[in-house]
C-alpha cells in the first residue's frame, strides 16, 4: 500500500511541477472585467495585460484540488495536442514549438518534469526499484557476513571494555551477557562463513587506500551500506534527470554542426521532447510487463520503438531524408550509450562525496 501512496505522491509533484513552469498562454476562457486583484490594472480579457495574473481567481478547497486534478490529467487541455504528435510527429512538433507555436502544446520542459516523475511512480508502483536488502540476499553474502562479523566483534570489544572498568554486579551481569551473545552471534557468522567458502572466512574489511580522502570515503560507504548507497542512487536518477539535457547537447550538436541554420536551442528542444517521450514510452512498457504482456515481443518493442521515434524525430525535425536520419539515429544510439554512462558516473560520484 505504501508503495501505491509514494507512486501517486510522486504522480502529482512531477504533474504539478511541469504545470508549475508551463507557459500560460493561450489558456484564458471567457471576459473579465474590474480591476486586476493583484495590480490595480483595468482587465481588459480574461488575464490581466500588465501583470498577467487570471482576472478569475478562486478561493475554495475545492479550487485547490481542481488545480491538483488539473495538473495531472489536462495541463488545460495542452496535453491532448501535444500527445498525439509527440508520440506520431515528434519532429513536426518539434519545428512548431522552435518556430512559436507554443500555446496549443505543453512546453518541453513541463512535459519533460511530468514524464519523468511519472515514469519513477510507474516503476515503483510495479515494483522496479532498488533492492533494500543487498547484504542479505545472494549478491554478495561473504561480504555480508564478513561486515556483520566485524560489527559483532566491535560490539564484544565495548562490552568487554564495559565489563572491565564496571563497579555495580548487575551492570556486570548485563555485560557478561551482552558478551555471550556477540561471541555467540561470531561463532554463528563463522559457522556460516565455512559453509559458503569451505572454510574459516577472513574477517579483515578491505580499505580503500587511493591517496583521495574523500574517494576513499566514498568507496566505503558502498562497501558498508550497499542497499542505502543503491537507494540514494535510485532518488538521484529522477532528481538529476535534467542533467540528461546538457549531457545530450553537445552529441546531437556534432550531428548538424555545419548547419548553421540549427541553434543549440533547436537541439535542447529536440532532446527535451525525446527525452520526454521515452520516459512515457517506458511507462507503457513496465505497465504492460506488470500485467503479464511481458516476453520476447515486448522485449522487441522497447527496443526498435525508441530508434524509429529518435529516426522519425531526426527527419522531420531536420528537414532530411529517410536514409540521412537512419545513418544518425545509429550514431545517436552509440551516443546515448556514452551519455547513460556519464550520467551514472555522475550519480554514483554524487553519492559517494554528497
Amino acid at each position: 500500500m505504501s508503495g501505491e501512496i509514494e507512486a501517486a505522491g510522486e504522480l502529482a509533484t512531477g504533474a504539478l511541477l511541469g504545470r508549475a513552469v508551463e507557459p500560460g498562454a493561450g489558456e484564458g476562457h471567457g471576459g473579465g472585467h474590474g480591476l486586476c486583484l493583484n495590480c490595480g490594472t483595468a482587465l481588459i480579457g480574461p488575464h490581466c495585460h500588465n501583470c498577467g495574473q487570471s482576472g478569475h481567481v478562486h478561493r475554495s478547497l475545492h479550487a485547490i484540488g481542481h488545480d491538483i486534478l488539473h495538473g495531472v490529467f489536462h495541463f488545460e487541455g495542452k496535453l491532448w495536442n501535444t500527445l498525439p504528435m509527440l508520440a506520431w510527429r515528434p519532429g513536426e512538433l518539434t519545428k512548431r514549438y522552435i518556430a512559436g507555436e507554443r500555446a496549443r502544446f505543453v512546453s518541453p520542459m513541463a512535459i519533460f518534469l511530468f514524464s519523468v516523475f511519472a515514469m519513477f511512480a510507474v516503476f515503483s508502483w510495479v515494483g522496479i526499484a532498488a533492492p533494500s536488502q543487498l547484504s542479505s540476499g545472494n549478491l554478495k553474502p561473504v561480504a555480508a557476513i564478513d561486515f556483520a562479523r566485524k560489527d559483532a566483534q566491535d560490539d564484544l570489544n565495548k562490552a568487554q571494555k564495559k565489563l572491565a572498568k564496571a563497579t555495580d554486579e548487575d551492570d556486570k551481569a548485563k555485560y557478561r551477557e551482552d558478551i555471550a551473545d556477540a561471541q555467540q552471534q561470531i561463532a554463528g557468522l563463522d559457522k556460516a562463513g565455512k559453509a559458503l567458502e569451505g572454510g574459516p572466512i577472513d574477517v579483515s574489511t578491505t580499505e580503500a587506500h587511493t591517496g583521495w580522502h574523500a574517494l576513499d570515503h566514498g568507496i566505503e560507504k558502498w562497501q558498508k551500506n550497499p542497499a542505502l548507497m543503491m537507494y540514494k542512487l535510485q532518488s538521484a536518477s529522477y532528481k538529476f534527470s535534467w542533467l540528461l539535457i546538457p549531457l545530450s547537447l553537445p552529441f546531437l550538436w556534432a550531428l548538424f554542426f555545419w548547419k548553421r541554420q540549427y541553434k543549440l536551442y533547436d537541439h535542447t528542444i529536440f532532446i527535451t521532447y525525446s527525452i520526454a517521450f521515452m520516459s512515457l514510452f517506458y511507462i507503457v512498457i513496465a505497465v504492460a510487463a506488470a500485467i503479464g504482456l511481458g516476453g520476447g515481443p515486448l522485449g522487441m518493442v522497447a527496443v526498435l520503438v525508441p530508434f524509429v521515434h529518435i529516426t522519425r524525430q531526426l527527419k522531420q525535425a531536420y528537414d532530411i531524408g529517410w536514409f540521412s536520419a537512419f545513418m544518425r539515429a545509429w550514431v545517436l544510439t552509440f551516443f546515448i550509450v556514452w551519455i547513460l554512462v556519464l550520467f551514472l558516473l555522475i550519480l554514483v560520484a554524487l553519492g559517494m562525496f554528497g
